[in-house]
């Protein structure tokens, strides 16, 4: 049987990109033994400065506890033209750190949108309508930002990037993943498919339906899961995403709706030698992360008979 590589990330930890969002955080060195500790073996950067950015400390960490480092998540707001080239700047920056603590697989640089920027987006995030979207020159605009990103990390690192379709940003809905990929350079950037951000933004749990429609653009696969009723009631309740995110639409694995066996099944037939990235947002007072992050884990042990 193939062997399910799988990897947690600072984000099950507390570490969210959202200042919002974020309480009191969990020092590095802990979460990273709790990680290693409840059964994961690679993990993601987190925000810049969250774990040493001098890459030769770094290394020591992740080899002292037998981590692989998969990526970092990069936003940018690539709407706005003015805005690509700090984008540009912060990727660099960040993959070069990848590059010189990278092993096997690659890390990937994971960019983004400039999430949770825009309040029509932030808003919406779970129910956005049909056209109310980027218009044909943003949408050139963003596309061009994002291939120009990938390329530049790609001639100086040797890393892939891949996007990262996400609610509360302007690439949420499978319309407009569909779009995005349509606009970019299949040899530069890929995507990250996230389970739960696909399920939210789509409106439907149709995971391996939209796993064979961009199939060939998928290089690396986040694993989250989206509690329907919680869903529901945000979108009845007319929440933004915050609020979604803080009433925990994003439940543990296996407690919500996404389809997950069918996704390792997926995988399987792809011959998919990656790793899943487990990403549970633990916001304040949501509970133990390491506990989260260790039933998560024996959730994954629980179905892996499907990666076959």
């Amino acid at each position: 049987m193939a062997k399910l590589l799988v990897g947690n990330a600072p984000c099950s930890w507390g570490t969210l990109e959202f200042e919002s969002a974020k309480g009191e955080q969990i020092g590095y060195a802990r979460m990273l033994d709790e990680l290693a500790e409840t059964g994961y073996t690679g993990t993601e950067l987190g925000d810049w400065g969250y774990m040493p950015t001098d890459p030769v400390v770094l290394r020591g960490e992740l080899n002292q506890r037998g981590l692989v480092m998969l990526g970092a998540f990069v936003p940018a707001g690539l709407k706005d033209q003015k805005e690509q080239e700090r984008g540009i700047e912060v990727a660099l920056r960040t993959a070069r750190l990848l590059a010189a603590v990278a092993s096997t697989p690659k890390p990937f640089l994971v960019l983004a949108d400039a999430n949770g920027t825009v309040p029509e987006r932030t808003r919406m995030a779970g129910r956005i309508p049909a056209g109310a979207g980027l218009s044909d020159a943003e949408w050139n605009t963003f596309a061009e930002g994002a291939n120009r990103l990938a390329c530049k990390v790609l001639s100086e690192t040797g890393l892939r990037t891949v996007f990262h379709h996400h609610c509360a940003g302007y690439v949420e809905t499978p319309e407009e993943i569909a779009r995005f990929l349509e606009l970019t350079n299949p040899q530069a950037i890929g995507l990250v498919f996230d389970t739960g951000h696909y399920t939210y933004g789509a409106g439907y749990a149709g995971v391996v339906d939209a796993l064979d429609q961009f199939g060939d653009r998928v290089w690396y696969v986040h694993f989250k899961d989206c509690d329907p009723m919680i869903a529901a009631r945000a979108r009845s309740e007319e929440w933004d995403y915050f609020t979604a995110l803080r009433h925990g639409v994003f439940c543990e694995l296996g407690k919500g709706c996404v389809d997950f066996p069918g996704v390792l099944r997926w995988l399987a037939r792809r011959r998919y030698d990656g790793y899943v990235l487990v990403e549970q947002d633990v916001l304040p007072g949501m509970g133990s992360p390491a506990e989260s992050a260790r039933r998560n884990r024996d959730y994954l042990r629980s179905i892996e008979k499907e990666f076959i």
